[in-house]
């Protein structure tokens, strides 16, 4: 290939024409295209013709076979096909987030910031921006200022149809925090195919964070906690901004640090990844 390669690792893989029990071999990522390579095989998948990423999900008639995967689905031909890659942990999630990358990035894409603020529409201008792609989050640059959207900060994602401009079409719509409030942003690719890859990277990575959340339900007291931390901000003590006997507030503390919603840094207690995504789930139900 005389494109630069950006991923080369040795895992095993089931693709079309593959029988039995799947080959290991070798997994090389390009700009271009994905070639699975093994003894007496070779599959070359045109990224052009990759519509849909998952992670974690084996296709029913691989589950024998793998635990986890990165799941490829393109259009081969006249119809569909779906290659499963596993490797180590560590190669796997790699893989999976340059793949993304080399997918998005650079791509045009229609984008209306804010399309609501709280439960409010904006009449917002559709802008024309470029996608780039940066570890846990999304920037959008072109007509007017560029924005970005924190993926630990999404509340919300689904796919919809809009008409930003060019018709009625696919878009992805997510709600997220700003500024202590909700907003949120719809964002349409030049194509169908490349909506469908951000609606599935962006529902990934807040499925990551909610999935984390699931056994957690802060007491009333502890959202006290946790949304002055967010307001309050880098420097603030939390003893001049909640009114919690001090021995109550550092008991509280202590339970939040455990749960990895609240982290002491350098600049005093603030909060996680976790920790942001539960105030921007309270602040969404306080704004609509």
């Amino acid at each position: 290939m005389s494109e630069s390669v950006v991923a080369d690792f040795v895992g095993r893989f089931f693709a079309p024409g593959v029988d039995g029990e799947p080959p290991r071999g070798r997994i090389i990522l390009s700009q271009r295209r994905l070639v699975l390579a093994a003894d007496g095989y070779k599959e070359t998948i045109p990224l052009s013709k990759v519509f849909d990423v998952t992670i974690g999900q084996v296709p029913p008639e691989m589950a024998g076979y793998f635990n986890d995967t990165v799941t490829v689905a393109y259009r081969k031909g006249e119809g569909r096909a779906v290659a499963a890659i596993e490797g180590k942990g560590t190669d796997i999630d790699r893989f999976a987030t340059i793949l993304f990358k080399v997918l998005l990035n650079g791509t045009k894409a229609l984008a209306r910031h804010p399309a609501k603020v709280g439960g409010r529409v904006v009449d917002a201008d559709t802008r024309q921006t470029r996608l780039d792609v940066t570890q846990g989050a999304l920037t959008f640059e072109g007509d007017g200022d560029a924005f970005t959207v924190d993926l630990a900060n999404v509340v919300s994602v689904e796919r919809a149809q809009r008409d930003l401009g060019n018709g009625s079409h696919p878009v992805v719509s997510f709600r997220h925090v700003e500024d202590g409030t909700a907003v949120t942003s719809e964002v349409g690719m030049t194509s169908g195919r490349l909506t469908n890859v951000l609606g599935r990277y962006v529902r990934l990575r807040y499925a990551d964070v909610q999935a984390e959340l699931e056994d957690l339900e802060p007491s009333e007291e502890e959202m006290e906690v946790l949304v002055a931390a967010y307001s309050a901000g880098p420097g603030v003590s939390l003893n001049k901004v909640v009114d919690i006997e001090p021995q109550r507030l550092t008991m509280l503390l202590n339970g939040l640090i455990d749960e990895d919603l609240l982290v002491d840094t350098d600049e005093g207690t603030q909060l996680t990844a976790k920790g942001r995504v539960v105030v921007g789930q309270r602040i969404e139900s306080v704004n609509t």
